[in-house]
């Protein structure tokens, strides 16, 4: 499909993300939104990402602005270190999507852009500024943005808070999996680094395949580890598997991460597990659309009504946010309003070895409702949209599809088409806004259960898409 710019940013083949694309993409960027006089360019390990990162610092410059080359390193390390600057920042990344996409990530001198944003950076596509008279000027930060992210957590948490504990780092083609082994050895524990690839893997967090989940298991034995952490390809999802090799579900993490921090107020999307309306510690829950955006957009909502709110934000691929400045074990942890992966990671894992459990019993202490989620790839987002429009206007349709659930009790078109049937079942289908993916999400009393519904109903997807 040819390159699309929306939630995520600007994401396409690699062969279409043309230094003349990439260029306009920028120069709209750069005349809709603030960028306070310079922006920080980063980069995720994909081979294309060099050449890529190469053209958006031309366009800026072009443009007379200072382009800041903040090198390879995780997209919340960038979005640290511009909003320290008071500059916007492009992440060169195409995320979890194969090596043969990318994309760039933008961010205003506040964070993440909004739709809005998206919206004006659209239309200045027609009618980009012009280049300057005079070129802007380039520097070079070195590893101090990534250094500065590592410092965050090992600050706040301390050196003692994962003493003991030894933690296998799958470490891929994360761009952080140095600071991976960084941070979890600041914090006291033992860092076994795994597979190191200098080959780029398309990580998905929320849909792990099960070869993978194999290895998980397998190196969690081999190894005799407490837990096994990794990231998405940019670093803003986080991994985590449990002593057997059992994934703990991003929405989980994030559920543990606010329980940890002290959190009142949850802002995350309608896919999300929905224990979370179970556990009486949270005093507020609200619901979005699925993509970072519309988390941010709910949480500034909150700080306008009560600037003291302490809000989070979380995605069920794991991407936490933080709104307020938050007591963590060693000292206070200031707000960061983008998705991040070492938080969700570091945070459950420090909350379970503080309450002397694993990470494991934490978890079998939640609400007992289970979610997975996989994807088809190869479908077109117009051929997922027609066949959910085919559904979501004909009850018959839907009970045919769904055969064997039992009658519907809440139909939520938040964001896809979510179902929930008299059972407690729930099954959630919603095409990807920029790639050729078509997600199913589904929930249940039982992980089985979940996984059962996974696998039927990729099973009938698959034969109708």
């Amino acid at each position: 499909m040819a390159p699309k710019f929306g939630t995520s940013g600007l994401r396409g083949l690699v062969t279409e993300l043309t230094p003349d694309l990439v260029s306009a993409h920028i120069r709209a960027f750069l005349a809709a939104c603030p960028n306070g006089g310079a922006v920080h360019v980063g980069q995720d390990l994909r081979p294309s990402s060099p050449a890529i990162a190469e053209a958006v610092m031309s366009a800026i410059t072009g443009a007379g602005l200072t382009a800041i080359d903040d090198g390879v390193l995780p997209t919340p390390a960038l979005a640290l270190a511009a909003m320290r600057a008071g500059h916007a920042a492009v992440m060169v990344t195409g995320s979890h999507i194969p090596a043969d996409r990318n994309g760039l990530k933008f961010y205003l001198p506040g964070g993440e852009i909004s739709k809005t944003d998206e919206t004006a950076i659209l239309a200045a596509l027609d009618s980009p500024a012009p280049d300057a008279g005079q070129a802007g000027a380039r520097q070079k930060t070195g590893s101090v943005p990534a250094q500065d992210y590592v410092a965050r957590y090992a600050g706040a948490f301390g050196p003692g808070a994962l003493e003991g504990l030894r933690i296998g780092v799958y470490q891929h083609s994360s761009v952080a999996r140095d600071a991976m082994i960084e941070v979890v050895t600041a914090l006291g524990a033992e860092a076994v680094p795994l597979a190191r690839s200098e080959t780029f893997i398309p990580v998905d967090t929320e849909a792990v395949d099960p070869k993978t989940r194999d290895q998980l298991a397998g190196w969690c034995a081999d190894h005799n580890l407490d837990a096994l952490i990794s990231t998405d390809g940019d670093a803003d999802r986080p991994m985590v598997a449990d002593a057997t090799g059992r994934i703990v579900p991003g929405d989980v993490l994030g559920a543990l991460t606010a329980r940890a921090l002290g959190a009142q107020v949850i802002c995350t999307p309608v896919s999300s597990n929905t224990m979370i309306g179970e556990m009486p510690e949270f005093g507020t829950l609200h619901r979005t659309r699925i993509g970072s955006p519309f988390v941010i957009a709910a949480m500034e909502a909150v700080l306008a009504d009560d600037p003291a709110a302490k809000v989070v934000g979380y995605e069920a691929n794991g991407g936490f946010l933080l709104g307020f400045t938050a007591e963590a074990p060693a000292g206070p942890l200031p707000p960061l309003m983008t998705r991040d992966c070492l938080l969700p990671i570091l945070a459950p894992l420090a909350l379970a070895r503080a309450g002397g459990k694993d990470l494991a019993a934490l978890v079998a202490a939640l609400p007992p409702r289970f979610t997975a989620a996989d994807r088809l790839t190869g479908v077109e987002p117009e051929t997922a949209r027609a066949f959910l429009a085919e559904l979501d206007g004909d009850a018959a349709a839907r009970a045919a599809f769904f055969d064997g659930l039992g009658p519907e009790t809440e139909v939520d078109r938040t964001d896809g088409l979510r179902l929930r049937f008299a059972s407690g079942d729930v099954i959630h289908l919603r095409p990807s806004g920029n790639a050729p993916e078509f997600r199913c999400y589904t929930e249940a009393a039982s992980p089985a259960r979940a996984e059962d519904l996974l696998a039927s109903h990729l099973g009938k997807l698959r034969a109708r898409l």
